[in-house]
């Protein structure tokens, strides 16, 4: 009893500390003392299930499912056709267009580094990768497949019965192990090598000095720490910051009204691959972001208390735009497999 006591001091000491951090990263007074190994970090090794290990075989049987059209009702939409690698693993539209040219409420969020989220989509309603892969395939709106009928194609496919024994023994072929295939080739999709990230290696000259100056202003004057934190630059929690939408958010998952407009704070690295920005794709660029943020959003009722007016000048806009830019990194491309 005295050991778990000891760690849960530790612990709570330890928490202190990094909240500490934080604050002081926070305020204005401290910004030209920041020393960026206090308060950021690396990403870290992706977190994998213990039941979905890694393997080459995996992956590439996950993409091929990615990129096949025969995972839609009409054999026209694959994962691919809404998450393209070429536009950040987003599609470049404001809004999702689903089944037979449904048009979707919420702009599509890339793949890119989605193996570090807690909980998945931008309203957290699947709490595995695994269960977000299977998601989409079964919307109405989106491409609209009941997982019956999913079964049922990839039975009738050889190539793709042959592969699922080898991987996940005889008769596999099952919403499990087809959510556990997806996920484990998304997982594959990282950026964790950006400019900010060699900077933190001890690279003083991998980010502009504009940069580095966005950096400070990151976790102080523009606060934007207080929501983008931790190694992935996200609380993984969800917020409110002001836009005008009548889509519930969160709300409409929770049933909670107190969750109205709330959607998960996005993780930041490759994110000048992603346009458009926020959950309806009404912003066109990082600067639009930052004009957005620096007006403490657009006057939404249940606007998070985070979010407020933050006098930035143009040049500190400009700052904390290139250090936004040094968070996009190198985007990570595959060759498109050859399907059964």
């Amino acid at each position: 009893m005295k050991e778990k006591k000891s760690k849960g001091i530790i612990f709570g000491t330890l928490a202190i500390v990094g909240t500490s951090l934080i604050i002081a990263a926070c305020s204005g007074s401290s910004q030209q003392a920041l020393d960026p190994k206090e308060v950021f970090s690396n990403l870290g090794p992706m977190p994998v299930p213990a039941d979905n290990p890694m393997t080459p075989e995996k992956i590439e049987l996950g993409k091929m499912l990615y990129f096949d059209t025969r995972l839609s009702g009409d054999n026209t939409l694959s994962c691919a056709s809404c998450h393209e690698p070429e536009k950040g693993w987003s599609d470049g539209r404001r809004t999702f267009l689903g089944f037979q040219g449904h048009q979707g409420h919420r702009n599509s969020p890339t793949i890119i580094n989605s193996g570090y989220h807690s909980l998945q989509f931008l309203d957290g309603r699947m709490k595995t990768l695994e269960d977000q892969a299977l998601g989409p395939i079964q919307d109405p709106g989106e491409m609209n497949l009941s997982l019956d009928e999913l079964v049922q194609k990839l039975n009738a496919v050889p190539a793709y019965v042959q592969k699922f024994e080898e991987i996940f023994g005889p008769d596999s072929i099952n919403p499990t192990n087809i959510g556990k295939a997806i996920a484990t080739f998304e997982r594959t999709i990282v950026i964790d090598n950006t400019p900010f990230d060699q900077y933190l290696k001890g690279n003083s000259n991998a980010m502009s000095k504009d940069a580095q100056e966005g950096m400070k202003l990151f976790a102080g004057k523009a606060s934007c720490i207080s929501c983008h934190n931790g190694p992935s630059l996200s609380d993984n929690n969800f917020h409110n910051v002001g836009v005008l939408n009548d889509n519930p958010g969160r709300a409409g998952f929770t049933g909670n009204p107190e969750d109205d407009g709330k959607y998960k704070t996005t993780h930041l690295r490759g994110i000048g691959h992603t346009a458009p920005f926020m959950h309806n794709g009404s912003l066109r660029t990082l600067r639009d972001v930052v004009e957005f943020k620096n007006r403490g959003g657009d006057g939404h009722p249940n606007t998070s208390p985070l979010v407020r007016p933050l006098n930035l000048s143009d040049k500190e806009k400009a700052q904390l735009v290139a250090f936004l830019e040094a968070l996009t990194g190198e985007l990570p491309l595959v060759a498109k497999p050859q399907l059964p």
